[in-house]
């Protein structure tokens, strides 16, 4: 059995909170190995970390703001960020970036709290797991500021077209596939777009409990509910869109994962 990591699951989220233990051993059960749990803000980012003690070198975290929850920042965000940082369960900075599609938080509170997300993951020398939808010229620009003095960068659940990953790549930053490439109906840009990245540059995840892969072969354990045991369907449907071998896709992202991540 091949290994993964997945490295985008929302475990904190209400949907786990009845069965967290069963996920997590499906998730092992079908070689997914570890987990990085997201922090989307103050109170998931330390919900994050408690779970990564509960499952010690099962369960990783991120501690980030998410741009949704830009409007959330105030001048107590990045010393509390740099505490949960401090923790050694704790791997990146983020989930953060810029989300002009529903614009939950104004696009200048978005900018202003990514730049300082970027700003500590420097000063730590943690790389970020970074989110961008309908925001990519300033993604773009904000990112080359600070991408020198970056450890590493992970564009997390990435969704667009060539040109994109393109400039992610040669910005060397590292990409993170999705069950979204399993959608036929909204997929057909990343399907494309993998044939041009290369193997070296991808990681996996499932974003769970978000985007279940449309194409599942087996019913779902939960209506709807993505979880961390589909990652080895989301790795086989990108290995056969790049047109590589599912089993050199799999080496690949795992050690790609355990070197970005340092685990």
């Amino acid at each position: 059995m091949s290994e993964y990591i997945d490295i985008g699951v929302n475990l904190t989220g209400s949907s786990f909170n009845s069965d967290l233990g069963d996920v997590v051993q499906r998730a092992l059960d079908a070689g997914v190995s570890q987990m990085i749990v997201t922090g989307t803000d103050i109170n998931h980012s330390r919900a994050a970390l408690e779970l990564s003690r509960s499952y010690p070198g099962i369960l990783m975290s991120t501690a980030g703001i998410h741009p949704h929850h830009a409007s959330e920042f105030d001048d107590n965000t990045i010393s509390t960020l740099r505490d949960l940082c401090a923790e050694e369960s704790v791997v990146a900075v983020g989930e953060c970036g810029l989300d002009y599609n529903r614009n939950y938080s104004k696009p200048a509170e978005q900018r202003s709290a990514f730049e300082a997300q970027l700003q500590l993951a420097c000063e730590l020398r943690l790389p970020v797991f970074l989110h961008q939808r309908d925001a990519h010229d300033d993604f773009v620009s904000i990112i080359s500021e600070y991408r020198n003095d970056l450890a590493a960068a992970v564009a997390h659940c990435f969704t667009g077209a060539v040109d994109e990953a393109l400039e992610y790549v040669s910005m060397d930053m590292y990409i993170g596939i999705t069950g979204w490439i399993c959608d036929e109906r909204r997929g057909g840009d990343l399907q494309h777009a993998v044939k041009n990245i290369p193997v070296g540059r991808i990681m996996l995840e499932t974003d769970a409990p978000y985007l279940l892969p449309r194409d599942l072969k087996q019913q779902p354990v939960h209506k709807r509910r993505n979880e961390p045991c589909y990652l080895p369907h989301i790795c086989e449907v990108a290995a056969k869109y790049m047109g590589v071998d599912h089993q050199r896709l799999a080496n690949a992202a795992l050690d790609n994962t355990r070197k970005f991540f340092s685990l």
